[in-house]
């Protein structure tokens, strides 16, 4: 086994297919099989399924998936630190952002890391909670923002930030956000919201079952681009804290008001493992971005969003 086979191997997995993964490798198709095969045959088992729609993992590829994935992380990690000897402060940081806020704070959290530590190259991924919290104990982010975790072993989480959940329309809507909306009176109205496990929902199906609430769910979705893209396209209302749309509600391209009846709010954490130790360039990363998002909340770019950190 080799980097070259495992480069291939999640090159394939991330495209689905040999003849994109070779374009992105800027290596011809066989070559690419090649690396595949060996990797196979090193492992004893194969890796994908060929099947007419692409490269489909078998079990054992989704396993091999995670720990491919942190070894080429690590010895990215390892280059970076020694290129970076005798620099100061050096290393490769991977930092997990949620869809809701990635844009707001990635733009001015590079700036300001690029200018307090030259030596440390910053890696932003973005994912809803669970997937950051797999990625955090797994080792493939070194910290993240997330929605307020159960106690994990391998998680310790600061709170940073409240938010409150908002009912969001099309902007013919009449809601406004010095009108909130009580829970109950969603009651008939064609709601577009995550699917469970989503952290959303849950605070939504907790909430109904207390208030004796049934809603009606037209459309389920996971991604927030489709959730928005549904609202807009006049399908129905959703609830989502008011950074996730902020530009729309500037621009009245969408409309909001508060959920009320009860007010139901989420909490952004900082989650970082306690199942290896922090390096000194993690932890400088994470005051940064400690800092961005405290500045995103005094400045008002977090809509509604209040410091707690």
């Amino acid at each position: 086994m080799d980097l070259k086979q495992l480069r291939a191997f999640l090159t394939v997995v991330e495209t689905g297919n040999v003849t994109r993964a070779a374009d992105v490798l800027n290596l011809v198709q066989p070559a690419v099989s090649r690396q595949i095969r060996l990797l196979e045959e090193d492992i004893g088992t194969p890796l994908f399924e060929r099947e007419r729609r692409g490269m489909v993992l078998t079990e054992a590829g989704e396993v091999l998936v995670g720990y491919a994935r942190r070894a080429l992380l690590e010895l990215d990690r390892a280059r970076v630190e020694i290129n970076g000897v005798g620099q100061g402060i050096s290393g490769l940081v991977t930092l997990g952002l949620l869809p809701s806020s990635i844009d707001m704070l990635s733009s001015p959290l590079a700036s300001a890391v690029a200018a307090a530590y030259p030596g440390i190259r910053v890696r932003i991924a973005m994912g809803y909670a669970g997937t950051l919290q797999r990625w955090l104990a797994s080792g493939e982010v070194d910290a993240a923002l997330l929605y307020g975790v159960e106690r994990s072993p391998d998680i310790e989480s600061t709170p940073l930030i409240e938010e409150p959940l908002w009912v969001i329309g099309p902007k013919h809507s009449a809601l406004r956000p010095d009108r909130p909306v009580a829970l109950a009176d969603l009651v008939g109205q064609r709601l577009v919201l995550p699917s469970a496990p989503h952290g959303i929902r849950t605070l939504m199906e907790h909430a109904c079952a207390v208030a004796h609430v049934t809603l009606d769910v037209s459309v389920e979705t996971n991604a927030l681009s489709v959730q928005r893209s549904l609202v807009l396209g006049g399908h129905g209302w959703t609830i989502l804290p008011p950074i996730a749309v902020a530009e729309d509600l500037r621009r009245n391209h969408l409309r909001g008001a508060p959920l009320a009846e009860p007010d139901i709010t989420r909490t952004i954490v900082l989650g970082l493992p306690t199942n290896r130790p922090i390096s000194r360039a993690v932890q400088c990363t994470v005051d940064v971005l400690i800092d961005e998002a405290r500045n995103a909340v005094v400045s008002g770019a977090w809509v509604e969003g209040r410091w707690l950190g």
